[in-house]
């Protein structure tokens, strides 16, 4: 981790320099507590449930995938910890905005990230999401009307830097017969060259998965970058939701 954490770290101080940024984060939740009846007692009430505990136990593993480690971003490395933290000049991009920065999509009831990594400057994040009844299939819908609004780029802006994004188009996502609904994403900035920035996003029931992949060597070493989505990354995590 501590290579990844410090390349990061190093992404976002160069990128934070010229007005553009390559990372983000996020993820939040809530605690659901169990009521006893009315003639229990409090030896006898259940515990607190920690979706956010929950959730991480979806995540793939070493184990699971042995080209990658996967870990917890590093902490600071986010453009915005939070969708509140994330400005979009254009309103209806916001969407293409939390997935670039692996922010949940939407509004979710609890959320978590993780890095994969395989040892070269190209990163995955992962970010899991769960929502109340009808929510996932809202936050998908605003991606996708995203996608098609938003072509033409847009500008995401933070405390920390921002980023203009100069097209966004729409790709094919890795093929799951078990998706509820899937989107794929290209989005492009320029810095010393084109950097292309890549995200495949699933639904699962109440439950969305989101990749989104970036090669920092291209921003740090002023050269054009194309990163994608692995897809045995994307078919070990979505076997874990099905």
């Amino acid at each position: 981790m501590k290579r990844a954490a410090l390349a990061a770290t190093a992404v976002l101080s160069l990128v934070s320099l010229t007005t553009l940024t390559a990372c983000g984060g996020g993820g939040g939740g809530s605690d659901a507590k169990a009521t006893a009846g009315p003639t229990a007692t409090a030896s006898q009430a259940k515990p607190a449930v920690d979706p956010v505990k929950e959730l991480t136990k979806l995540f793939v593993t070493k184990a699971e995938v042995a080209d990658y480690n996967v870990e917890e971003p590093a902490k600071g490395d986010a453009m915005a910890e939070t969708q509140e933290d994330m400005r979009v000049d254009k309103p209806a991009c916001a969407p293409l905005a939390y997935a670039t920065n692996y922010l949940p999509l939407g509004e979710p009831e609890a959320s978590a990230v993780r890095l994969a990594s395989d040892g070269t400057f190209t990163y995955h994040y992962i970010t899991l999401a769960t929502y109340a009844e009808g929510k996932a299939e809202a936050a998908m819908k605003g991606l996708a009307e995203a996608v098609s609004s938003c072509t033409a780029g847009y500008t995401a802006k933070s405390d920390k830097a921002s980023t203009p994004y100069t097209s966004v188009k729409k790709e094919t996502p890795f093929s799951d017969a078990a998706a509820d609904e899937s989107i794929a994403t290209a989005s492009t900035v320029s810095y010393k060259g084109t950097q292309t920035m890549r995200t495949q996003t699933f639904r699962f029931g109440d439950t969305i998965v989101n990749y989104f992949s970036i090669d920092s060597s291209g921003f740090m070493k002023g050269r054009s970058s194309s990163a994608k989505v692995p897809t045995d990354l994307v078919k070990a995590q979505n076997a874990k939701l099905h």
